[in-house]
C-alpha cells in the first residue's frame, strides 16, 4: 500500500508542478501515517481511507504551494526576519503542516480551540522535525501577532474568517482561503474594508471536484 501511496503522491506532486526533495516527500507520507496513527483517538479527520486521504488532504493542500509562493514573491516580510502564516482552524494541519514542510522558510503556526488537535500539530512538528511548525491552542480572535498570511481550508464562512482573524493579520498580510466552488454568496457577505483582489481555480490531480483560492487582504480605504 506504501508503494502505491508514494507513487500516487511522486505523480500528484509532478502534476502540481513541484519540486520537492526525497526528504520532504518522505515526511508528507509520514504525517498522512501520524494522521491515521492519532484519527483513531483525536477524530481529526472523517477520511478513514489512505488514499483518499491522500488525495483529499495532501493533494488539495499541495495545491496551494505554488500560488502561495507566487503571492509571496516580491513581498518583504513584516518583521523582516522570514514570513510568518497562521492556518486558522487547522484540524488535523491542513493546509499547514503541508505548507511547514514544503516551505521551510515560512513560520507556521496552526491554531485550534481544541486542544486534543493543537496538540497533534506539536506532535507532528517534533516527530518530523519541523523546527518552523507549531501548534497553538487558542481562539483565533485573541491573536495579534501580524502574521503575512492568514489561511483557513473548510473552516469558516469568509465572513467570519476575516472578522475573527483581523487583528492577526498584519496590515500589508494577506488572507488565503481555500473554498470549493466559487463561493459568490459568501464574497457578497463580505464585511467592509476587506478587499478580494483574486479568486484562483485550483486543480487537484485525482479529485474530480472544483477548488478554489479566495484571496483578501484589508482595503485601503479600510
Amino acid at each position: 500500500m506504501s508503494e502505491t501511496l508514494d507513487a500516487t503522491l511522486k505523480d500528484g506532486v509532478q502534476a502540481l508542478g513541484l519540486v520537492l526533495s526525497e526528504a520532504q516527500l518522505g515526511q508528507l507520507l509520514d504525517y498522512l501515517a501520524l494522521i491515521q496513527k492519532w484519527n483513531k483517538v483525536y477524530n481529526l479527520t472523517a477520511v478513514r481511507d489512505p488514499a483518499e486521504m491522500l488525495t483529499h488532504h495532501l493533494l488539495d493542500s499541495l495545491a496551494v504551494i505554488a500560488p502561495l509562493r507566487r503571492q509571496l514573491q516580491g513581498r518583504v516580510p513584516v518583521e523582516g526576519k522570514g514570513f510568518k502564516l497562521l492556518d486558522v482552524g487547522a484540524g488535523a494541519g491542513l493546509p499547514g503542516v503541508v505548507i511547514a514542510i514544503c516551505c521551510p522558510d515560512i513560520a507556521v503556526t496552526c491554531v485550534d480551540t481544541v486542544a486534543k488537535k493543537a496538540a497533534f500539530i506539536q506532535q507532528v512538528a517534533v516527530a518530523l522535525k519541523l523546527p518552523n511548525l507549531r501548534g497553538l491552542h487558542a481562539r483565533v480572535e485573541s491573536l495579534v501577532e501580524g502574521y503575512d498570511v492568514v489561511s483557513s481550508r473548510a473552516f469558516a464562512s469568509l465572513a467570519d474568517f476575516v472578522t475573527w482573524s483581523r487583528d492577526a493579520l498584519a496590515p500589508a498580510g494577506v488572507w488565503l482561503a481555500m473554498k470549493g466552488k466559487h463561493p459568490a454568496d459568501e464574497l457578497a457577505q463580505l464585511p467592509a474594508g476587506v478587499e478580494v483582489f483574486h479568486v484562483e481555480q485550483l486543480s487537484v490531480p485525482g479529485l474530480g471536484a472544483e477548488r478554489c483560492i479566495v484571496w483578501m487582504r484589508p482595503s485601503s480605504a479600510s
